[in-house]
């Protein structure tokens, strides 16, 4: 039979494993901490590159939309977000592009985040791509932003050839008798407290002179 030493002997081995493993754990974290620290400044450098990518690139499509856009932009250590929303008549529009990395931080993801409300119409409402930390494509980055871009301006524009977003919009040229959104009408004339619109300028003058109006 054995002694009550040797029981005690057993079990402060055990103590002693279990503190050990601990130890271990504690060490391998901090390592961890310390590698993924080095990790994030790495992400902040690619952002930094990436930034000569996408910047050019969204100030464009903001150029291009004019006032019609307002922009709102986030940066946090790990993340490089930039919302826009745009103005319409039709529907609210809002597009989110934005960078980030995994929980690990050993990835680039790049994602596009489109909402139409109401929704009535089909669209594709998110896209991503990613990419290892030390292997990021600059190129492919360039083109994935610029068919994302593409997406979305094509989408937008569509909205204005949807019947349904336009039911309360479409009008009808007097002269032409064809129907068409106000927002792409040439030309107006008030007459007769009515506002009609025309697909031109000389179904407008048409129109007025068939009715004997007076015009500029």
């Amino acid at each position: 039979m054995t002694d009550i030493n040797t029981l005690a002997s057993r079990i402060d081995a055990e103590f002693s494993a279990v503190e050990q493993k601990v130890k271990q754990f504690r060490v391998g974290q901090m390592e961890e901490h310390k590698q993924r620290q080095k990790r994030l400044e790495q992400l902040g450098k690619v952002f930094d590159q990436l930034r000569d990518i996408w910047k050019p690139r969204l100030e464009l499509l903001v150029k291009k939309f004019g006032d019609r856009v307002q922009t709102k932009p986030r940066i946090v250590p790990s993340t490089r977000e930039v919302t826009f929303d745009f103005q319409s008549r039709l529907a609210h529009v809002r597009v989110k592009f934005a960078a980030y990395t995994n929980r690990d931080v050993d990835k680039v993801i790049l994602s596009y985040d489109l909402e139409i409300i109401p929704v009535l119409m089909r669209f594709n409402p998110h896209a991503e791509v990613e990419f290892p930390l030390n292997a990021v494509d600059e190129e492919a980055v360039a083109k994935w932003i610029d068919d994302q871009i593409m997406e979305f301006v094509q989408t937008y524009f569509s909205m204005g050839e949807n019947e349904i977003y336009l039911k309360d919009e479409m009008v009808e040229d007097p002269i032409a008798h064809v129907s068409f959104p106000k927002v792409v009408a040439a030309a107006t004339l008030e007459w007769g407290g009515q506002k009609f619109y025309f697909i031109s300028e000389e179904t407008r003058r048409e129109f007025a002179e068939k009715n004997k109006i007076a015009i500029a």
